[in-house]
């Protein structure tokens, strides 16, 4: 006697419900991530050289100085000011919200805190009436994409509290070599580019001017990738000869 089997069709667990609520669960938690622990920036300018470069990728911990509504908020008047988070310390590499617009993304050096009298005189960094100690070291060397290379003088910058850094200074006697006295209102802060002859920073009041506190996004900590200037993260196929190996990874001091 020949029976007759029903075959039943299986129904996947789950099925599309389920791969929807995978890439749900794995987008808040990337945006918590980015909005609460670290971000991803890239330097598309050379303000920063020689501590950061162009073609430079690094992370920023948004816990470093809390929370404002440019970090949490992505800029929403949902609150002012900031929470959970310390202060900037001189010295620091910091990302912000350009002042002028609350919009654009730059990162400076923190030189000047609440209640600092700044001034740069003949290229030397003045913070409340006293010279930063500079020390001379060797040149900056560049090969640009022509293979033109330029040398340019390099110090070594050693601010209030020991912290130290290299700083380019080609000139003397550039458009911001000589400033007036800038006092660093409270709850702002007074950044400057290592590369003092070629940076629009808080020097400039009609462009960036002070950093106010719940503008900070975070601090630069270290870099994940580097590759250079010309080339593009995107192009894999340049790697093998365009990537800076030695960068990857270097913490931001």
């Amino acid at each position: 006697m020949e029976s007759n089997l029903v075959m039943k069709k299986e129904i996947p667990s789950g099925g599309w419900g389920e791969v929807a609520r995978t890439v749900i669960y794995a987008v808040v938690i990337a945006l918590g991530v980015r909005t609460f622990v670290a971000e991803p920036f890239n330097i598309p300018s050379g303000s920063m050289i020689p501590t950061l470069l162009v073609g430079d990728y690094l992370f920023v911990s948004k816990w470093s100085y809390g929370y404002s509504k440019y970090t949490v908020a992505m800029g929403l008047p949902l609150f002012d000011g900031r929470f959970l988070g310390g202060r900037p310390q001189r010295g620091d590499v910091a990302v912000f919200k350009l002042p002028r617009d609350n919009h654009t993304d730059y990162i400076k050096r923190i030189v000047g805190l609440p209640g600092d009298r700044i001034q740069v005189i003949d290229g030397v960094l003045n913070i409340n009436g006293e010279p930063v100690k500079l020390q001379r070291i060797e040149d900056f060397v560049s090969t640009d994409g022509a293979g033109e290379v330029t040398r340019t003088p390099q110090f070594l910058e050693t601010l209030p509290g020991g912290k130290q850094h290299r700083i380019l200074q080609a000139s003397d006697h550039g458009p911001l070599d000589n400033t007036a006295v800038y006092v660093v209102p409270e709850h702002h802060y007074f950044g400057m580019g290592d590369n003092r002859d070629n940076s629009m920073d808080s020097r400039v009041p009609s462009a960036v001017g002070y950093i106010p506190e719940e503008n900070l996004v975070g601090r630069a900590m270290f870099l994940f990738f580097s590759i250079d200037e010309g080339a593009h993260f995107w192009e894999f196929w340049k790697w093998p000869w365009a990537v800076r190996l030695g960068r990857i990874f270097n913490s931001v001091q």
